[in-house]
């Protein structure tokens, strides 16, 4: 028999006799409700997230970010451009990859973030074509990186261990290796196997190692900083190379000095002065030192990648990355200053290992540089199996990824890493570390591009449910960073670039004609959506001209099957303008149908005349321009308000109302009935916001704008505890207000119905974890209720058989009622004894909310039940609604029919 997980409700009342969800029944799943959070699946299939911020985010961002650079280009990027260009070319290059940081860390912080890092986020802010295309290049890119890494490694040890190639005595007698394409191959391989087997066992066992090798590498990093210190000027022989680089001169140095703190040393080390690399025989110039340099702040998304493993992936990402970028930053501009400031020019541009030969132990430089390559080589490997796991269990490209699911028992994918290591082992082929460095450059930038998109299209598409907790961002920054991936990538290789988005967009055709529909949304629609309210309300009638005339005609047919020639003729003439298909039919209707009903409350009070039409006195008395006012049809033309005194139509009540109470909550009825969430707005009749939102003064010291949120069924204590899509619906709309820049300042309270003897700090900390999921901001306060809560059951024994013997056909359809809702949903329907609410209850619980608002709020949203089954019980219910919120000030009652808010990314 299958083991059954009980649906999980968060409490937000405790009341007497609450009872459990029940399970459900054998061999039937657990229920969700709608709107409620998504569980996420436990048991042994899924990976137990054990990662922190430190070793899942810190480490492998800082070892990335690092790799050879650190240790191999500082030297080589101050001799040829100078103090003063070097940091500009840092801070250049840290606001690139900032302004994709911020991104980052606004998309993570947005929802619950699954494995694949980079490509998650962009899959499910883009939709499934530009996720499945960035997240193949993404995947290429990690590969391409792991094989660069590993080939840095194996010339890194050859330059140290191997025997010449050209024939030549070995200069050392550690010098034994063989040399040679297949020998650099096999080594290549050596260690990509060695890799492998880390990334093999998991996340875990990488993470210890690399926490092994940040160490190693920190302490190579202090013996150079020490070493800058500690050491005493001295002469340095610069390799054999660098001497047949610009000739052989007879004054051509063959020796260097390291210096010391010197301001002559500093002096000269100020200004560019660009030569010919001696590695590469090529003419150096700002952009060619640049995109060197840029290799090297490259690795921000190594954390991202790690974000199935992580703990809280929307914790750590933002935290640690931004971490790692600053200490990387403040340690690459500070080794910049220590090499100006002690080492010739001419060491700088003919030595790029010259921290070896200043180093207070020379191979503790190689050390640092082996364990930075080996953990960037892992780092890349196991970031590659992430993002090809996650494709595959996305099905975007068939049955190709499909082995590529399979996990080990403790939630590895290990047939994902394999595939991974055989493609980084078939790019160790190329032989030629230089060959694929420009490639993987321009890949990893195209995908931070990428990111900046999906973080600008979220941040454009205004959407609710956008709210990430990180708000150190702006559509700007994301512009920004955009722009500058952009330009990096073509200043580093413009043929390669154009190459990389040519296949980008190959990939995104592909991927949409051929790739079933996702249901993670798409952000086109949002875009859409957007752009036509926006450019709806652009339209002004007071613009309109003759000579741009146009037929905006509305058609209505009684079968379009029979009035095909009527519509076609029709659709002819209407010459580009509106043209409306009226027809009765049942099924999906227009993507812009209004979804939610705002009426205003049914009550007695007076309406107030607030749309007023100033007219000069030239006006009011020239006949002539009355007239000619009268001819012009005006642009709002309203009825004139219930009672002022005007003749009101036969067909109002007293009281000019159109519309009876039955006929009131008729409609609300049937709003719910066909899927409308419903608003009813009571006491706005004088709102002004303005006034609203001017701070409190009524507590000295406590002034402020608040929000009151009650997202419980006060009429029905006994169903009130569950969190329901009512009550869901009702903490977005009120999100969404404070989302608004005039209300942004506003503060949200929530307040936590709670009875003696409950654990109010137990209830607390579910709604705080609800909340804090929902990315929504809001100060809990627990209310005690006992004493209405025992109105309301004092109240329940006699009123039934009083009935009875009153009318009996009462208590029949009451019962009839309580059927019906045992059939429809528990929480959100109108419960058949809420017709046995007392006056004395509703009048307490109006002061139980009025009693808890010592600085009145500018709005309240209070829960609003369904109307009761039975049509006999409207005037009934529409009264408790009337008790329920008298002199409560601004509210609304909401009630929601559908989902709204997700915790997914």
């Amino acid at each position: 028999m299958t083991e059954r997980t009980p649906l999980l409700h968060y409490r937000l009342c405790t009341s007497v006799n609450e009872s459990e969800p029940r399970s459900p029944p054998a061999g039937q799943a657990p229920e969700r409700r709608p709107g409620s959070p998504r569980a996420r699946p436990a048991g042994p299939q899924r990976q137990q997230k054990k990662l922190s911020t430190f070793f899942g985010v810190v480490i492998p961002t800082l070892l990335s970010m690092f790799s050879v650079v650190v240790f191999l280009r500082i030297g080589f990027v101050v001799g040829q451009s100078g103090l003063y260009q070097t940091i500009a070319m840092f801070l250049v290059a840290y606001f690139i990859i900032s302004m994709t940081v911020l991104s980052v860390c606004a998309i993570s912080t947005n929802g619950a973030l699954d494995a694949g890092g980079a490509y998650y986020m962009i899959s499910r802010a883009l939709g499934p074509e530009f996720g499945g295309s960035i997240g193949l290049m993404f995947f290429l890119a990690n590969v391409c990186g792991s094989a660069l890494f590993v080939l840095g490694l194996v010339e890194a040890v050859m330059d140290t261990f191997g025997v010449p190639e050209d024939g030549t005595v070995a200069a050392t007698s550690y010098q034994v290796l063989p040399s040679g394409y297949w020998w650099s191959l096999l080594y290549g391989t050596g260690i990509l196997l060695l890799c492998l087997l880390v990334c093999l066992v998991g996340a875990h066992i990488y993470a210890k190692a690399t926490f092994l090798i940040f160490l190693i590498v920190m302490v190579v990093l202090g013996t150079i900083l020490i070493s800058f210190f500690a050491v005493s000027p001295k002469t340095i022989l610069l390799p054999s190379s660098s001497s047949s680089a610009n000739g052989t001169g007879p004054g051509f140095p063959t020796t260097a000095n390291f210096t010391g703190f010197k301001l002559d040393t500093l002096v000269g080390n100020l200004e560019a002065d660009y030569v010919i690399d001696y590695t590469t025989k090529k003419m150096m110039t700002f952009a060619t030192v640049f995109a060197v340099m840029f290799n090297g702040c490259t690795g921000i998304m190594a954390g991202s990648n790690m974000s199935g493993d992580l703990k809280n992936p929307s914790y750590s990402i933002p935290r640690g990355t931004i971490t790692a970028v600053i200490f990387t930053f403040i340690i690459y501009n500070l080794l910049s200053v220590l090499a100006a400031c002690t080492c010739d020019r001419v060491l700088l541009q003919r030595d790029y290992s010259f921290m070896r030969d200043i180093n207070i132990w020379h191979p503790f430089v190689i050390v640092g540089v082996y364990s930075s390559t080996l953990s960037a080589a892992m780092s890349n490997l196991i970031g590659a199996s992430r993002v090809l796991y996650a494709l595959a269990r996305d099905d975007l490209f068939g049955k190709v990824f499909s082995p590529a699911k399979k996990t080990s028992h403790s939630g590895n994918p290990w047939v994902s890493v394999l595939i991974s290591w055989f493609c980084v082992q078939l790019v160790l082929f190329s032989g030629k570390l230089n060959t694929i460095a420009s490639i993987v450059t321009i890949f990893f930038l195209l995908v931070y591009a990428a990111v900046d998109l999906a973080c600008l299209a979220l941040e454009w598409a205004s959407a609710p449910n956008f709210r990430p907790t990180f708000r150190y961002f702006t559509w700007h920054t994301c512009v920004l960073g955009i722009i500058g991936c952009v330009v990096m990538m073509f200043l580093i290789n413009a043929i390669y670039a154009s190459a990389s988005i040519a296949f980008m967009l190959l990939l995104l055709l592909l991927i949409h004609y051929l790739s079933p529909t996702s249901s993670w949304g798409y952000i086109s629609q949002a875009l859409i959506f957007h752009q036509v309210r926006k450019y709806l309300l652009m339209l002004d009638v007071r613009k309109d001209h003759v000579k741009f005339w146009r037929p905006q005609i509305l058609l209505m047919v009684s079968n379009p099957r029979s009035s095909v020639g009527l519509i076609t003729f029709i659709n002819d003439i209407k010459k580009s303008g509106l043209y409306v298909l009226g027809h009765v039919q049942l099924g999906d209707l227009s993507g812009m149908r209004p979804n939610t009903l705002v009426l205003g409350f049914y009550d007695n009070c007076s309406p107030n005349d607030r749309l007023n039409y100033p007219m000069s006195s030239s006006q009011s008395t020239n006949p002539s321009s009355l007239s000619q006012e009268l001819e012009e049809p005006p642009l709002f033309h309203f009825a004139s308000l219930r009672g002022s005194g005007d003749k009101q139509d036969s067909g109002e009540f007293e009281d000019g109302k159109v519309l009876g109470p039955e006929e009131y909550v008729a409609v609300i009825a049937d709003a719910m009935k066909m899927l409308k969430n419903v608003v009813l707005a009571r006491y706005f009749n004088n709102f002004d916001r303005s006034q609203a939102l001017l701070p409190s003064s009524s507590s000295p010291g406590k002034g402020g704008v608040f929000v009151d949120v009650w997202p419980v069924n006060l009429l029905r204590p006994d169903s009130s505890s569950y969190v329901d899509t009512c009550s869901l619906f009702l903490l977005q709309l009120a999100c969404i207000l404070n989302m608004v820049r005039a209300w942004r300042k506003a503060t949200l309270r929530l307040f936590l119905c709670v009875e003696e003897g409950r654990s109010v700090k137990g209830s607390e900390e579910k709604l705080g974890q609800l909340l804090k999921d929902l990315r929504i901001k809001a100060q809990v306060y627990p209310v005690p209720w006992d004493q209405v809560v025992a109105l309301h059951w004092q109240r329940q024994g006699g009123w039934s058989r009083k009935q009875q013997s009153t009318d009996p056909s009462t208590d029949e359809s009451a019962a009839r009622a309580e059927e019906d809702e045992n059939q429809d949903d528990y929480v959100n329907s109108f419960p058949s004894n809420a017709t046995r609410l007392s006056d004395d209850y509703l009048s307490a619980v109006n002061k139980l909310i009025l009693d808890q608002t010592r600085q009145p709020p500018a709005v309240r949203f209070l829960y609003l039940p369904r109307p009761p089954a039975d049509t006999r019980g409207y005037t009934a219910y529409l009264q408790q609604l009337d008790l329920l919120t008298q002199d409560l000030g601004p509210t609304l009652l909401i009630h929601g029919v559908t989902p709204v808010i997700t915790t997914d990314l």
